[in-house]
């Protein structure tokens, strides 16, 4: 019996070459409560693909624009970092959100990034996100699934489980960028 590869597959194959079988399992991670060892499992997942996608890019590949109102990737690593900030103190801190300059410039992007957020290593952003995830994770093993599934304080339309969820999906889409961004830069 011949077997069938469909498109879906294929692409499934080819992007799954650098996961292991027990990293495509989506489970609740120990030292957590359920549903938020689940969401720390998905968080993780893409914050490992993420990694792989840039952790090989030299500086010319890091500050690289797309065009002239693209953003560059290690902006937009610096970006996932300061949106999880963003949600830190929104979930864990009742909203207060330090102003702090980076963390503003970071959020925004647009032209002032482009010219201030340059010029560093690819490894520079990273250890700033993993700092950033560390102290997600610390806060997020105090907590169980009561109040993930609560309301954020001030804010009755949101829960905590959609502010994760959130942070995850634009992850997600951050991703797609930064392989597209891959993409379209120049082969040497």
């Amino acid at each position: 019996m011949k077997k069938i590869i469909t498109p879906f597959l294929f692409v499934f194959l080819i992007f799954s070459k650098n996961i292991s079988a027990q990293e495509a399992k989506i489970k609740s991670q120990e030292g957590f409560s359920p549903q938020i060892g689940t969401m720390v499992s998905m968080l993780e997942d893409l914050k490992k693909r993420v990694e792989y996608q840039v952790k090989n890019l030299n500086q010319e590949q890091t500050d690289f624009l797309l065009d002239e109102k693209a953003n560059r990737i290690g902006a937009m690593i610096l970006h996932l970092a300061a949106t999880e900030v963003y949600y830190q103190n929104a979930t864990f801190n009742n909203g207060a959100f330090n102003e702090d300059k980076k963390w503003t410039l970071a959020l925004q992007l647009g032209k002032k990034a482009r010219k201030k957020l340059k010029d560093k290593p690819i490894q520079y952003y990273m250890d700033i996100w993993n700092e950033v995830r560390a102290e997600t994770l610390r806060f997020l093993k105090t907590k169980d699934d009561a109040w993930f599934n609560a309301n954020m304080e001030g804010n009755p339309n949101i829960n905590n489980y959609w502010a994760w969820f959130h942070v995850m999906e634009h992850q997600a889409n951050h991703m797609g960028q930064i392989a597209l961004i891959k993409k379209r830069m120049p082969k040497k």
